[in-house]
C-alpha cells in the first residue's frame, strides 16, 4: 500500500533536487524564489451543443475530468441566455479543475509520459502557445489518451484545454521550465 503521508511526486522531486539548479544556472538568478515554479493545472472540457440536445452529457464530461484529475471536477454554466443557440443562463455546458500541489505535479508527469505518447501522430505539443506571462495552453482532441478512462464505457470523446500556469515572468522562462519537466516542444 502506498504511503501517502510520506509520498512526494516524482516530478516535485526531481524540480527540488535538479531543475531549480539548472534554472539558476541558465537564468542567473540570484535569489532562489526568484526561480519559476509551476503554479497551478487548469483543465477544462467544454460540450458545446452535445450539452444543449442532453443535458447529462455535461454530467458525463465532469465524471471523466474527475476520473482524470483525480480531484472532483465543478460544472461550468452559461453565464447568458443565448436564443439562436438554443442555450439558457445556468444550464450546465462544461466541466473544469484546477489542479495544485502534490495533484498538479502528478498530472503533468501522467500528461508527459503517458498520454501524450497515446496520442495518434504525436510530433511534440506547439512551442508557441505562451501567453507572453509565462503561462501555456494546450489542447488535446481526445480525453481517452488518460489511462484512467475506461475506452469501452466511454459513450463520447471529448476534447479538453489544460492550461500549465507559471510564475515566470516571460515566455522564455515558462519554457526553459516546461523543457526541463521534459515537455515535447515540437519547435
Amino acid at each position: 500500500m502506498l504511503d501517502t503521508a510520506n509520498y512526494t511526486p516524482r516530478l516535485r522531486t526531481e524540480f527540488r533536487e535538479r531543475i531549480k539548479a539548472a534554472m539558476k544556472e541558465e537564468f542567473g538568478y540570484k535569489n532562489d524564489m526568484q526561480i519559476p515554479r509551476l503554479d497551478k493545472i487548469v483543465l477544462n472540457i467544454g460540450c458545446g451543443a452535445e450539452a444543449v440536445r442532453d443535458s447529462k452529457k455535461a454530467k458525463s464530461a465532469q465524471e471523466d475530468l474527475t476520473t482524470i484529475a483525480g480531484q472532483k471536477a465543478v460544472t461550468t454554466k452559461a453565464k447568458k441566455s443565448i436564443a439562436g443557440f438554443r442555450v439558457r443562463e445556468e444550464m450546465p455546458l462544461g466541466a473544469k479543475v484546477t489542479l495544485r500541489g502534490d495533484r498538479m505535479y502528478e498530472f503533468l508527469d501522467r500528461l508527459i509520459t503517458i498520454a501524450m505518447p497515446r496520442i495518434r501522430d504525436f510530433r511534440g505539443v506547439p512551442g508557441k502557445s505562451f501567453d507572453g506571462r509565462g503561462n501555456y495552453a494546450m489542447g488535446l482532441k481526445e480525453h481517452i489518451v488518460f489511462p484512467e478512462i475506461d475506452f469501452d464505457k466511454v459513450d463520447e470523446t471529448w476534447g479538453m484545454d489544460i492550461i500549465i500556469a507559471t510564475t515566470a515572468k516571460t515566455d522564455a522562462e515558462a519554457k526553459a521550465l516546461l523543457k526541463h519537466f521534459n515537455m515535447p516542444f515540437n519547435s
